[in-house]
């Protein structure tokens, strides 16, 4: 019950006041807000993208949003591919989906990885955790990530860059519609060709 109290609390009302009541430390809400999603998956990533470019304008908004979604997500690499293998993250690479990722992931490097990380509906967290504890090239993670966001970051800031218009501009808001429509479908067909690909074979 208490965990369902928690997700609701996160509208885009109650973040933009969040960040009305502590405006004063500057842009480090905006910022810090954005990162904590890549420890936190169940925090609401596109909301406070929202609430940042309502609350900033569009541009420092969306800078915002970008700097803090790649710090927190390259943070969460550098973590895992440093502590990759202690007993934790040996035992997750070793379940079968989590191979089968880290797999996909080793093989089709910087091109489908950044076409993922456009998609506002991704689960980013699961992909950091799972390329930190791949081969991936840092230099490929590093690049996904900040150009994949900068696409993802800047059309959510956007949409919530002025709300109201999705529902005053109807052409807008058709528009704003399906192109989330056409993500979330393109994504989802990421996710079931990854679902489908065979698992790499290793040698134990």
């Amino acid at each position: 019950m208490e965990f369902d109290l928690f997700k609701e609390w996160f509208t885009l009302e109650n973040i933009q006041e969040l960040l009305s009541e502590y405006r004063s430390f500057g842009p480090l809400p905006g910022i810090i807000l954005p990162m904590l999603e890549a420890f936190i998956p169940i925090l609401p990533l596109v909301v406070f993208i929202m609430a940042n470019a309502a609350a900033f304008g569009l541009w420092m908004g969306f800078i915002y949003s970008w700097v803090g979604a790649c710090g927190g997500a390259l943070i969460v690499f550098f973590l895992v591919r440093k502590y990759g293998q202690k007993r934790f993250f040996s035992f997750v690479s070793r379940h079968g989906k989590i191979k089968k990722l880290m797999d996909w992931i080793e093989r089709h490097g910087f091109g489908p990885l950044f076409l993922i990380l456009c998609f506002p509906f991704t689960p980013s967290s699961a992909i950091n955790l799972v390329a930190g504890l791949s081969k991936i090239k840092t230099s490929q993670f590093v690049l996904a990530v900040l150009c994949g966001k900068l696409v993802m970051v800047f059309m959510v800031s956007f949409i919530g860059y002025d709300v109201r218009a999705l529902f005053q501009q109807p052409i807008r808001t058709a528009i704003a519609a399906i192109i989330i429509v056409i993500l979330w479908l393109v994504g989802k067909q990421f996710e079931k060709s990854f679902a489908q690909a065979p698992l790499k074979k290793t040698n134990e």
